[in-house]
């Protein structure tokens, strides 16, 4: 059996140092919102053989008016170009310019294929982010509910509160680590979040706390029948625990390694994301949520 709990100080620190380094980076950088957030235009083509420069391009689109123009280069043959939000005629003027940039190939093929092209409007972007926010406060203050009320025949030496409490903070654990590793990405690599990064934040919530439970709930079981205390009892609890949590969690992160490698740029980030959170989400709900729990414990003991 390994002895998990008796080394929470390592466990915190860890967990304190990722907390601390993903804040820094979200205060220094911020995230870096798409257009589903702040509204405009995003077209992504992709270059058969060699692409124009960045300036040629925003040179050759001077005339069209295109307010906010930026043009960013993506991969060795792509290209992203980000605009104010626009009709489909300008859309088609763009794609006519671009070509006229282009030659065209010996079979007579266009030199690029149009990959994507998103238009969303100010309005609806700043209703999305409102939606993104309210959703995850809102799945938060559910599962902190949910767990208060499933472990309320559990009232002792912790509280059944605190089992809440315990997994709120391991869940503000995982997922101000994504924030953070998306705001250094934002920053140094351009990445932009998006409505599926919400989703993936989700559903690392949702996972996150499955594993949580897990734990706790074994917990519950050891209690009435433990001739231990209660940090052996926890740290018993997390060993019966620990093979099914890492199989489990090892079994879903080889497919979403899988799909964030080959499953091309339409779901990288959003697959990354989630390799992301359910890696820490698996590592908070045995080394942090549980060590809490005793944390609690001893605290209180030394006060009475």
């Amino acid at each position: 059996m390994y002895n998990i709990i008796s080394k929470s100080k390592i466990w915190l620190s860890i967990s304190g140092l990722l907390i601390a380094t993903s804040i820094v980076a979200l205060s220094m950088w911020g995230l870096r919102l798409g257009i589903d957030f702040t509204g405009g235009s995003l077209l992504e083509i992709q270059y058969n053989t060699d692409r124009p420069s960045v300036t040629i391009i925003e040179e050759a689109l001077q005339s069209n008016n295109l307010k906010s123009l930026t043009v960013q280069p993506v991969n060795e043959k792509g290209m992203i170009l980000r605009f104010q939000d626009t009709s489909e005629e300008t859309h088609q003027a763009v794609l006519t310019k671009l070509r006229e940039l282009s030659p065209i190939s010996e079979n007579n093929q266009v030199n690029f294929e149009e990959l994507r092209f998103e238009s969303v409007g100010p309005s609806i972007g700043q209703e999305l982010q409102q939606k993104a926010i309210y959703a995850t406060l809102l799945v938060l203050l559910s599962i902190s509910l949910y767990i208060a009320w499933a472990f309320r025949k559990v009232s002792r030496p912790v509280t059944s509160w605190k089992y809440g409490m315990a997994t709120i903070i391991s869940l503000f654990h995982d997922v101000i680590i994504v924030l953070g590793f998306f705001a250094y990405l934002g920053h140094f690599h351009g990445v932009e979040i998006n409505t599926s990064f919400i989703a993936a934040v989700l559903t690392v919530l949702g996972f996150s706390v499955h594993d949580t439970i897990v734990v706790f709930d074994r917990l519950r079981e050891n209690l009435p029948r433990s001739n231990d205390d209660f940090a052996g009892t926890v740290n018993t609890s997390v060993n019966q625990t620990l093979r099914r949590s890492i199989n489990t969690s090892v079994t879903v992160l080889l497919v979403l390694l899988s799909t964030t490698v080959l499953g091309g740029s339409s779901i990288h980030y959003f697959s990354l994301a989630l390799l992301i959170g359910i890696f820490f989400g698996t590592y908070s709900s045995i080394f942090l949520a549980s060590p809490l729990l005793v944390i609690w414990q001893q605290m209180k003991q030394r006060q009475s």
